[in-house]
């Protein structure tokens, strides 16, 4: 078995739980292709045995990986599409991190029972839309798509912007506010939810749109069809605003029109028995605590 790994290098150390990763991954006898930085990180950290390649890039591990284990939290598996794109490569989540909605395995038994469910092949397969940004199409290279959401906000002023907003070229709302969220139903658990998006299902196929601090209170985030195209075009008193996909962004200048539709692959996230959408947000969500004690 072939697996690649990646993850953020970071200031302060990983935990030592992780080193159960690394000892499971040699029982197996897993071939193992690590980022190439990543790997200096780690070799100073825990023990890593067997055969071990180095990678940099999508090109460099298509058709090689069979897997790919980010270790981290939800970010650092963000950044790791850009390695797998519509290569078909499964993704698991090791979480290194904290709330962890799409980096669930964090326990010492949670380690070893997915590598397990690796070996023998028990596991699903949960096929994660993305979106794309298809106008103007050289705004972020060759990786113009997202996981979580496409976002646009202000860049270097406290001014509000006026963001008019297009559904397949039919007119919905001149948004007044500091920002718009364009999210997949991956990204609904994500920065659309702490600025009062809808939760959706996964398997959804639907984008919400979000304003960021509406100054029209009677504004309220819109589900709307992943099969349509999203069309924005900013305008305010700075020269410039941000785009954003996922974590990365860059700056593009008001007045400029920018599109958003569904991408045409999707992303395969590996799913171990026993996990569910519905026992995610209940346990990362709270719901159902009694606090009153």
């Amino acid at each position: 078995m072939k697996i690649a790994l990646y993850g953020r290098i970071l200031t302060e150390p990983l935990p030592e739980r992780l080193q159960i990763l690394f000892d499971e991954l040699e029982s197996i006898k897993a071939e193992l292709y690590l980022h190439k930085d990543y790997l200096k990180y780690l070799s100073g950290q825990f023990r890593i045995n067997g055969k071990v390649e180095t990678h940099s890039d999508y090109e460099s591990i298509r058709g090689k990986a069979d897997f790919l284990l980010s270790i981290g939290g939800d970010g650092t598996l963000l950044e790791t599409i850009a390695f797998v794109r519509n290569s078909g490569i499964p993704i698991l989540g090791i979480n290194a991190g904290r709330l962890g909605f799409l980096a669930a395995i964090a326990a010492d038994d949670e380690i070893r029972a997915a590598i397990k469910a690796l070996k023998s092949r028990k596991f699903s397969l949960d096929k994660r839309s993305l979106l794309k940004l298809v106008k103007p199409d050289d705004l972020f290279g060759d990786v113009s798509f997202a996981l979580n959401e496409f976002t646009v906000q202000r860049k270097d002023s406290s001014a509000m912007m006026t963001i008019h907003t297009y559904v397949d070229g039919v007119f919905l709302n001149s948004y007044w506010a500091d920002g718009l969220i364009i999210a997949t139903p991956t990204g609904s658990t994500a920065y659309s939810l702490s600025c009062g998006g809808p939760l959706m299902v996964p398997e959804a196929r639907s984008f919400s749109i979000t304003p960021l601090s509406p100054h029209n209170l009677n504004v309220r985030p819109l589900v709307v069809p992943d099969d349509c195209s999203i069309t924005i075009r900013v305008e305010g008193r700075s020269p410039q605003y941000l785009a954003g996909l996922d974590s990365r962004t860059q700056a593009f200048d008001a007045g400029a029109e920018l599109t958003v539709q569904k991408e045409d692959f999707k992303i395969n996230l590996v799913r171990l028995p026993g996990q569910h959408f519905f026992n995610t947000i209940r346990n990362k969500l709270m719901w159902g605590l009694d606090r009153r004690n």
